[in-house]
Formats: structure tokens, sequence, C-alpha cells
């Protein structure tokens, strides 16, 4: 865990919920929530969270079945339900509006809760969203084929054989634009949370249902389809693309960008999946400007000197 950080544990009915905690720089910051995406934890948030937390005060989720959280009574993945977990452990824990940021799956669970819940959402910061897309990347078909019945135990078979390390190499190396960007620290601890995570013996269901629950919110019309619901979101919207990003088109850039009234734009080209890990300090600065532009924040503009920035 990241020095400074803290891990707690929230129980509502049916669900619990592992939190990691940052502790802000001083006290009166307003809230944040980070939401991870599919595969992921909270830790993916880690460096992101302590270059803002003279900014924010910020928590982040590890959602249902990942990181710490053990699955859902109901194993329901879908987007309605995780963007429900999320929206009752706001209300739970009365911090709302917060400025709530998602990556891939978090990030179209983010955009369902700022649509159904504004009250809620102070500002919304997108990493890579999983929103529809009509020509899926082949790099990302296998992650669909899991929703298949039966494909997630023939991967299991496939994969049982790799090490670890194999393993991290390969998730590392569709995640990241650059995997050589990752220290020797952070790949032994992604290492070690590979092998935490592959012992679970709710694994492949979590990732198997998740994956279904993307498809499902893919195939969803009216208003209930992710597009038309970006296209409600009132509050102002960050969104972050990379250029070498396997999992969600470039391309998708232009469009998310449309569909976010009066939304903004980072652009990073060397980028892959996961931007708030590879350039966390391109990411924080381009939410410090959001919240500056917006005045979205209850200090003063441009006191960023304890931000946590190196």
């Amino acid at each position: 865990m990241a020095d400074g950080e803290q891990l707690r544990t929230v129980a509502l009915p049916g669900l619990e919920l592992n939190v990691r905690v940052r502790p802000p720089l001083r006290r009166g910051l307003p809230p944040a929530l980070f939401v991870h995406g599919l595969g992921g934890s909270s830790q993916n948030w880690s460096d992101l969270m302590a270059r803002l937390a003279g900014s924010v005060d910020g928590e982040a989720l590890d959602l249902p079945g990942f990181g710490w959280s053990p699955p859902p009574a109901d194993r329901d993945y879908s987007v309605t339900a995780l963007a429900r977990v999320v929206i009752r452990h706001l209300d739970a824990a009365g911090r709302g509006p917060v400025h709530l940021f998602g990556n891939s799956l978090g990030g179209a669970v983010s955009t369902r809760v700022a649509a159904v819940r504004p009250d809620l959402v102070r500002t919304l910061t997108l990493v890579s969203p999983a929103l529809p897309e009509l020509r899926v990347q082949k790099s990302a078909v296998p992650t669909a084929l899991l929703a298949l019945p039966g494909v997630a135990g023939l991967f299991g078979r496939l994969a049982r054989d790799l090490t670890a390390e194999q393993r991290t190499r390969g998730v590392l190396g569709l995640c990241y634009g650059d995997p050589s960007r990752v220290t020797p620290e952070g790949f032994r601890d992604a290492v070690e949370e590979m092998e935490r995570r592959m012992a679970l013996p709710y694994f492949w269901d979590a990732m198997t249902r998740s994956s279904r629950g993307i498809v499902d919110a893919y195939t969803l019309g009216g208003q209930h389809g992710l597009w038309r619901q970006a296209q409600r979101v009132l509050a102002p919207t960050l969104l972050v693309y990379g250029g070498r990003d396997q999992l969600v088109s470039y391309r998708m850039a232009r469009k998310a960008a449309a569909a976010f009234r009066g939304s903004r734009l980072l652009s990073l080209p060397e980028a892959g999946h996961v931007a708030m890990m590879e350039y966390p300090e391109v990411v924080a600065s381009a939410f410090r400007e959001l919240l500056y532009d917006t005045g979205a924040t209850g200090r003063n503009a441009g006191d960023d000197d304890e931000d946590g920035r190196g």
C-alpha cells in the first residue's frame, strides 16, 4: 500500500466494500471518489490521489468482486448495478457531491451515476471510459469474449501454466502505452496483487459477469443507453484518452467530447488505457485546471504548492 494511504471497510445491506483513503493535506477540501476499471482495483488510483491530496479529500472504491471487496450477494455485475453501488456508498457516507473519477468500466459506471444522480457529482473525470463502440479494437476482443458462456473457464485453463510475472507482463503490455514506465517496485506490487487475485475462488466469475455487464450496457438503447446518458450529464467533464490505448479506441475521443456538453479533452498520444497511472502528473494538472476554471473548489485558486507534485 502506498505511503499515507489507509484502507477501511464499509458495510451496507448485502454489500461490503473496501475503500482506499488518502487523507487530504488540510481540512476543508472537497471530496472526491475514484472508480477503477475491469480487472483493476482502487490501487490503480494511488499515484493520482497522491498528487491531488492538496486539492481534494480523496477515496477510491474496490468495486464488488475486485481488489479487497468480496462479491456482491446478488452476483450482479451489470453497469447499472455497479452504478447503484457507487450511489449507495455516496448516499450512506453523505460525501456528495463529489469530484467523480472513472477509468474504463469505472468510466461507464461514473457516467451513469452522473446522469441519474446529478446531485452527487460536482465534476466528472473519465479516463478511457468504456462507452459503446461500433468497431471494437482487435486487442479488446478477448475481454468481450469473456462474456460468452464457457470462455472464462477456457481462459483459466490456458493461463494455468503462466506464472504471475508472465500474466502481469501481459496485462501491463495491454494496458500501458509504454510498459517500461512501470517501476520495478510497481511491477513487484502488481505481481503480488495478481497472485492474490488469481487465488480467489470468485476471480473468473467476477471477470466474466463484469465483461457481460459491459457488453449488455453497449446494447442498451433509448434513455438507458450510455451515449444518451452522457448527453444528460450536467457536471463539468474532463475526458482523457490515450493514443496507444488498445482497449478503448482513440477514435472515440471526438465522439465523447461532442456527447458530454461543454467538456474538455486531454489527449495523450503516448498513453495507453490507464493514463492516470502512466501520466498521473499530467492528469492531475488537467484536473486542477478544471477546478480552477469551473470554480468547483472551496479553496483559493492556484494554491497548489502542497498538492503532492514532485
